[in-house]
């Protein structure tokens, strides 16, 4: 990408439904992949959906590099593997 092209957003609802995905393929629940992970069940559910159940005005989160760390660890993928669909892979 040429150094004067403005840097395009990442694909957070692709990155949203990839982590549904692993979840399920896993045969994981929220309860079970957040115990996995050490990542409130809450949290798990809001990256997931995008959605607040306690402030449904709040913008949606995308999480910090410390969760999907350890979400990518609990559902036994490379970081990596989990962030690509932010960039138009996977």
């Amino acid at each position: 990408m040429p150094s004067n092209a403005p840097v395009p957003d990442p694909d957070i609802g692709a990155l949203r439904l990839h982590l549904a995905r692993l979840r399920h393929e896993r045969g994981l629940s929220y309860d079970e992949l957040a115990a996995r992970s050490g990542v409130g069940r809450s949290t798990v559910v809001y990256l997931e959906s995008g959605a607040s159940n306690r402030n449904p005005d709040k913008p949606a989160t995308s999480g910090t590099i410390t969760t999907w760390y350890r979400l990518a660890k609990a559902l036994d993928v490379r970081l990596a593997e989990l962030l690509a669909p932010l960039d138009g892979e996977g």
